[in-house]
């Protein structure tokens, strides 16, 4: 195995990845500015539907936390550790 093809190979499809991932978001974003425009959250097609709609979620606010009550924080902080693989 050739590893500088490996990695030539790794990086082209990464930029065919980001590539495709920008046009999927321009697509949503014509499809979102369509439903605004029509004010609906719901689109229906043949073969397809698509819903758009507002999400509710409570998250605590870590930040907010370890500023009024650090040493609460740190009791209920759990440290991990991650190999994060990087191509440059």
């Amino acid at each position: 195995m050739n590893m500088n093809e490996r990695v030539r190979e790794l990086r082209a499809l990464r930029q065919m990845a980001n590539e495709l991932a920008a046009e999927i978001e321009a697509i949503e974003s014509e499809v979102k500015a369509e439903m605004s425009a029509r004010d609906v959250d719901t689109l229906t097609g043949t073969d397809w539907r698509i819903t758009w709609k507002s999400v509710t979620s409570s998250r605590l606010d870590t930040a907010a936390l370890k500023k009024e009550l650090p040493e609460l924080a740190e009791r209920f902080t759990r440290q991990t550790t991650v190999r994060r693989f990087v191509v440059a």
